[in-house]
């Protein structure tokens, strides 16, 4: 597997791709193919996972990562190296040419999710929402105070929906800021009530909304995404969202993929 071998893609500025890969159309063949791609600290986490889906999940997203990052630069895939900040969150170290390209990785059950961009600030969460959960016991451990009252009033057939578009959007700005956990997640709440997701923030988590743009979609019946961009230039991005299997034989690089509008 020799992504970046070909002409990169062109990454305008405040423009963010999203890639989105369908595990069901991953055959083991091709899964086997993926682990040359990783490096060694990688194989050595991918061969720890007891449970065969959460073990795909993360093969599935490295060599996502990977070939991804190589459509944007004439770098092999196995050859990206990734350092963490003191949150643990990722970026591009080697080489050192390319660490104006930022990433952000998402996986759950049935999909993977990478978006990238340049210069800028993303994050991306992915949800599968066919999963067993309960909206009203678990909105006060992780959400703030408007969020769990909105979860709370609304009608049981709509409620999960909502849980999901909240969870998403918080994960999503989580990662975008790069600062893990010690960022309070009662210290900030969305609201969904006009044509884009829009934050607002408490006294203890220092930031500002004009600087952030959301957008939210269903890429599958079963899956809830939502992005988190803050852009160099404060405009809001250009997306796209594209479908792909990494590495595909043939390629799909010339393919403009689908242009969503924030």
């Amino acid at each position: 597997m020799t992504a970046g071998t070909d002409a990169p893609l062109r990454l305008e500025e405040d423009a963010v791709d999203v890639w989105l890969t369908s595990l069901a159309a991953v055959d083991d063949d091709r899964l086997m193919g993926y682990a040359p791609l990783l490096s060694e600290a990688e194989r050595i986490r991918w061969r720890r996972f007891l449970v065969r889906d959460a073990a795909d999940q993360y093969l599935v997203g490295r060599a996502l990562l990977r070939t991804t990052l190589s459509r944007y630069a004439p770098v092999p895939a196995k050859a990206w190296v990734f350092t963490t900040n003191a949150y643990g969150c990722p970026y591009v170290s080697e080489p050192a040419s390319f660490r104006a390209l930022r990433f952000n990785l998402s996986h759950t059950a049935g999909l993977v999710a990478c978006a990238v961009t340049s210069g800028g600030e993303v994050g991306i969460d992915v949800e599968n929402t066919a999963r067993q959960v309960d909206p009203l016991e678990l909105a006060p451990t992780v959400f703030a105070r408007p969020e769990i009252e909105q979860v709370a009033a609304t009608p049981q057939t709509d409620r999960r929906a909502l849980f999901f578009a909240y969870w998403t959007l918080k994960e999503a700005y989580i990662k975008a800021r790069g600062l893990g956990v010690s960022l309070a997640l009662d210290g900030f709440w969305f609201d969904l009530d006009g044509a884009v997701p829009r934050i607002h923030f408490a006294a203890g988590c220092p930031d500002w909304p004009e600087r952030w743009h959301f957008g939210r979609w269903q890429p599958t019946p079963s899956h809830a995404l939502a992005l988190a961009v803050a852009t160099p230039s404060q405009r809001a991005p250009r997306i796209r969202l594209r479908w792909v299997t990494p590495d595909e034989p043939g390629g799909d690089r010339a393919t403009a993929g689908q242009i969503i509008a924030p």
